[in-house]
């Protein structure tokens, strides 16, 4: 694929940057790796593009060092193509856009941490059901890296928040006027206390969120959660699901959502979007019920 920056853009970052990433399909392929699509038929399958369109794309990438060629089968040899950390240092541009998309193309262009249950973002999300979420790692508020699917247990369950801090004077200017952001706390104390619960309904229970593994265990400490909370401050889990949020104090924030997750790494169940907090804890529990059969 030709350059198309001019001499004069030799020191604009941005005319650089769309040199590499400013076509449709190029991004479009980031995203799909970055959800865990990485072989050339399965990349096809997804984007409905031409072979030759594909290969052209995938090399502009491999020589830009967005993506890596991993070999996965010797006879004959087979690649997948994977994020590098110059690709996955694009994830936060991803979710920017589809950000943007959700609030001023889909939307209204308002700032809300949450959505209405017939808006396109809602049928996104929930059309995760069936699909499998691809093997990542995300700090825990120890700043230690854990799977967030539990090992061991039939379930896990999910919960994803805008933010809940341990002090009410640490929370972003204009935070309780943004609608869905009020309610962190009482989610995570309400799953704290039907911990007993969800262990035996053989389920464990995360929180995630994109604040700082410190802030997080401050916040859990203060509230003796007694389960982790992930930080998604890279964006990784929100780019791979295609998660929803919005713009707080300079940072994307996830709006709140549950989803409950088998040991296949299969969405099994969605809430989205949440505004009874204590009531979807409750339908948390009674899917899990099902789905084990433990009612």
């Amino acid at each position: 694929m030709a350059r198309r920056t001019r001499l004069e853009d030799s020191t604009c970052a941005i005319a650089q940057a769309l040199d590499v990433v400013g076509d449709w399909w190029t991004l479009l392929i980031v995203r799909d790796t970055a959800r865990g699509v990485h072989r050339f038929d399965e990349l096809q399958r997804e984007l409905g593009m031409s072979r030759k369109v594909l290969t052209e794309r995938l090399h502009l990438l491999v020589d830009a060092d967005v993506l890596t060629r991993v070999p996965y089968q010797e006879r004959p040899v087979r690649y997948e193509y994977r994020l590098t950390p110059r690709g996955h240092a694009l994830l936060p541009v991803l979710v920017a856009l589809q950000d943007w998309g959700d609030a001023w193309v889909l939307g209204d262009g308002g700032t809300t941490a949450t959505a209405t249950e017939a808006s396109t973002e809602a049928r996104r999300v929930h059309e995760l059901v069936g699909t499998r979420l691809p093997e990542l790692q995300l700090l825990d508020d120890h700043a230690e890296l854990r799977d967030p699917v539990a090992k061991g247990t039939p379930f896990t369950v999910l919960y994803g928040f805008p933010g809940a801090y341990a002090r009410a004077d640490s929370y972003p200017p204009g935070w309780s006027d943004i609608p869905g952001t009020p309610g962190c706390t009482l989610e995570s104390r309400t799953y704290r206390d039907h911990q007993p619960d969800f262990a035996a309904a053989g389920a464990t229970v995360h929180g995630v969120s994109t604040q700082r593994p410190d802030e997080q265990r401050a916040f859990a400490e203060k509230e003796n959660l007694g389960f982790p909370l992930l930080s998604d401050a890279d964006l990784s889990l929100i780019a791979a699901l295609r998660l929803p949020t919005f713009r707080a104090a300079g940072a994307s924030r996830l709006k709140r959502l549950t989803l409950v997750i088998d040991r296949e790494r299969v969405v099994r169940d969605v809430q989205y979007p949440v505004t009874d907090i204590a009531g979807s804890v409750t339908a948390a529990l009674a899917t899990v019920r099902r789905l084990s059969g433990a009612e």
